[in-house]
């Protein structure tokens, strides 16, 4: 079965070479039917590495690196793509996918494009292609195979991770989509609207999934790790956080194409620069240059051909920008006081927050290949990082209500005075009961300020109530989007300032009090999973007239000797009590007392919440009709 899947890639190979050439040669229907037939080569393909991975086949030197009989038959089915060569088989097989969805989907009246655009994405699969079976082959066998396996990585056991790469995934190859037809536009001169409205839905297509794939990362690290916050600045985080900011900007700066004809050249730079910086996010993870405790892979080799790869891809695509990009239409003059300036300046500011949170991430290599030991964390990134988008937030309901070409200001001082207002109650309350400090007070009122901003411009759209339903749908996606982005605000805020952490040492039987909680340690005691055995403690929390019973655990995995945390959280509405297992130690009356770090996060569902309604947003903007009234679009671009 496995050399079938093995021979059935290398089809794939073929097909994306043919794909290529037919496209890039002009011959859209050629190159279509090759792209459907290599995502179908693909799919048996990886079929076959996902059936062996389901029946334990041990002769699969990555079934047993990955996995064993005794791990729940999900997890077998996860450890496909929770490993190395399975997640760049699954990077692979999207990538074929979006190609055949492209071949199936584009319906521009314009086949030479269509056709360069599928021929770009042939290349860049024939490249994805190449470095698996040449450099990450997983379908290597074993002689003798083993009777029994390695097991997967006891910390992606679990249901978030493994989902979050296949939705990363989507993301990470949709932009190469979306840089295949920004290629196909340059290479024929023409950014224009009718190339941005072909390409604002495969952007949407990547944005949704990439931001639902960082939130299930995030979610996973909150609960798994024991580390009792959302987001840490590590290396991988950053890795998916840039191209993230760079397909924000990419979606802003396509609308102004696709309402006004301009920014051509800025929004087909944003489609190359979305692309790289893809690249360099699997670089990252699987190259082994930063350490992080979910990367993918430690090996150099490989990684230096991931290198080399991104170095000849972005440096071509940069390249054929840089050429073609001075005989794009520059399209109707604007002011920097109108809806094109103002996005222009959102587009600048995301751009320079994301080369923001990549010299953080970099920096500690440039400076070890100097000989110098440097460590950037929290700090740098609350320095630098936050207050660059506070800026735009801030500015964010002021510009979205301008007008094209040319902004009425005389309500300027209006936006000003409100958001004074806004500031000013939440410092007043910050001098007062709730003790607010005076940053956090200013948090909050920005993610107030943010969702007032969206009421207040899809009512400005509407005008009456009776004609809300009416809103277009991409109108309502905006409006989603940008509340979700204050209600993420709002709870970012209050986690980071409001969070409470102790560190308890208990004997059965003992309580101490934690942030009004009364904990009380029942008993600690040893269970047995699947493939896993575990200490786990039984612990009471009372606070007023409610009661929790928590478990958290330390699981040891004997295959992949391994420990890892399972923590206890219960959620109260308003704020999550959450506990991590620590060790026990015994002193000298034979009492043996156990460690705990438990914290109190406030209104950390904000986080997650905004998160999905963004992604919502953008996913209802992708679902809008294609074909408008001329009413609707009006409204919409009033």
């Amino acid at each position: 079965m496995i050399e079938a899947g093995h021979f059935a890639a290398f089809l794939a190979l073929v097909f994306c070479g043919l794909q290529a050439g037919f496209g890039l040669r002009g011959d859209r229907d050629q190159s279509g039917l090759f792209a459907g037939l290599g995502f179908a080569a693909m799919g048996f393909a990886f079929f076959t590495l996902v059936y062996a991975f389901a029946r334990s086949d041990f002769s699969v030197e990555l079934v047993a690196a990955h996995s064993h009989t005794l791990k729940p038959f999900g997890y077998k089915i996860a450890g496909t793509w929770g490993n190395h060569e399975g997640s760049m088989a699954l990077w692979c097989l999207v990538g074929l996918g979006f190609g055949a969805a492209g071949g199936w989907l584009m319906k521009s009246d314009r086949p030479k494009f269509e056709s360069r655009a599928l021929g770009v994405q042939g290349l860049l699969n024939l490249a994805s292609l190449a470095y698996l079976l040449f450099a990450s082959s997983p379908f290597t066998r074993l002689d003798p195979a083993p009777l029994q396996g390695q097991g997967l990585n006891p910390l992606l056991q679990d249901p978030a991770l493994a989902i979050h790469p296949p939705m990363l995934y989507l993301g990470y190859v949709g932009y190469s989509f979306v840089f295949a037809l920004a290629a196909a536009g340059l290479i024929e001169g023409r950014i224009d609207r009718q190339w941005a409205k072909q390409a604002r839905g495969w952007a949407l297509a990547a944005f949704v999934p990439l931001t639902l794939g960082i939130a299930l990362g995030s979610y996973w690290a909150y609960y798994e790790l024991g580390w009792g916050g959302w987001w840490f600045w590590d290396p991988v985080e950053n890795a998916s956080l840039m191209p993230w900011l760079i397909g924000a900007a990419l979606m802003h700066s396509i609308i102004v194409t696709e309402k006004r004809g301009s920014f051509s050249a800025w929004t087909a730079l944003l489609a190359v620069l979305a692309f790289c910086f893809s690249l360099l996010g699997a670089f990252l993870v699987r190259s082994g240059v930063l350490t992080s405790v979910h990367s993918f892979a430690v090996d150099p080799l490989r990684g230096s051909v991931l290198l080399a790869g991104l170095l000849v891809l972005g440096g071509a695509a940069l390249v054929l920008f840089a050429l073609r990009a001075p005989k794009l239409s520059g399209g109707p003059e604007w002011l920097a006081t109108s809806r094109e300036g103002a996005l222009m300046g959102n587009n600048l500011i995301l751009t320079v927050a994301t080369f923001t949170v990549l010299l953080g991430t970099l920096f500690p290599l440039i400076a070890e290949a100097v000989g110098q030991t440097i460590s950037v964390g929290e700090p740098y990134f609350n320095l630098t990082f936050t207050p660059i988008m506070a800026l735009a937030l801030v500015a964010l309901p002021v510009v979205q209500a301008w007008a094209w070409g040319k902004a009425d200001l005389s309500s300027l001082w209006k936006w000003a005075l409100g958001f004074a207002g806004i500031v000013a109650a939440f410092w007043l309350a910050g001098i007062g009961p709730l003790n607010i400090p005076l940053l956090a007070g200013v948090g909050l009122a920005l993610g107030v300020w943010l969702i007032f901003g969206a009421g207040q411009e899809i009512w400005r759209r509407a005008k009456t109530f009776a004609r809300l339903p009416k809103m277009p749908l991409r109108v309502w996606g905006m409006t989603l989007a940008h509340a979700g982005l204050g209600i993420f605000v709002i709870g970012a805020v209050l986690q980071s300032s409001g969070r409470t952490q102790t560190t308890l040492a208990l004997q059965e039987g003992e309580t101490q009090t934690v942030a009004g909680w009364d904990v009380r340690l029942d008993d600690v005691s040893s269970v047995e999973g699947p493939n896993w055995y575990a200490e786990r403690a039984t612990l009471t929390a009372v606070r007023g007239g409610t009661a929790a019973q928590m478990q958290p655990q330390k699981r040891y995995y004997p295959a992949a000797r391994m420990p890892t945390t399972e923590t206890a959280i219960h959620k109260t509405g308003t704020s999550d009590l959450y506990i991590a297992l620590g060790d026990g130690r015994r002193n000298r009356a034979g009492e043996t007392r156990w460690t705990f770090e438990v914290f109190l996060n406030p209104l950390i569902d904000f986080v997650y919440l905004g998160v999905v309604l963004i992604a919502l947003g953008a996913g209802l903007s992708m679902a809008g009709k294609r074909t408008r009234t001329r009413k609707d679009a009006e409204e919409e671009t009033a």
